[in-house]
């Protein structure tokens, strides 16, 4: 399967044939090699390699925050947008750390939010069948 080289129209006839450099590429999974004139100076080390493709200056990406428990201090907050689907605790009620808080529901499936400390639930925001926003305040667990 061989094709014959790129040879432009109108091309001086007097000049030298250029000097080729190989390169092998992948492209849909599948490696080719191909060959190209030396003056692109693409022939690269394999430790330029990975800094050649897309240039020196890749964009930065922004840290993704994981999806947690969403507690911080004395509040516990929902971690995702979702439907409350259950309410396991009671205004006034003491709990430990690992007890069952609510139940979430997002995308048809439940995800439990659990205590991330023991104590006493104050400000309780949760109704069965309430939607909350990523980020929302189920309740406080104080001292």
């Amino acid at each position: 399967n061989t094709i014959a080289p790129f040879t432009p129209t109108g091309a001086d006839e007097a000049e030298e044939p250029t000097a080729r450099e190989t390169v092998v590429v992948e492209v849909g999974g599948k490696r080719l090699e191909i060959s190209l004139p030396a003056v692109l100076g693409l022939a690269v080390s394999p430790g330029e390699a990975a800094g050649a493709a897309g240039g020196s200056k890749k964009p930065k990406r922004k840290a993704v925050k994981k999806s947690g428990s969403g507690a911080s201090g004395d509040a516990l907050a929902s971690p995702m947008q979702g439907t409350i689907v259950k309410v396991a605790v009671g205004e006034g009620d003491t709990v430990a750390e690992g007890d069952l808080i609510v139940v979430l529901e997002a995308m048809k499936m439940e995800q439990p939010l659990n205590a991330h400390r023991g104590g006493i639930v104050k400000n309780l925001n949760a109704n069965v069948g309430a939607s909350v926003s990523a980020g929302a305040v189920i309740c406080e667990l104080k001292d």
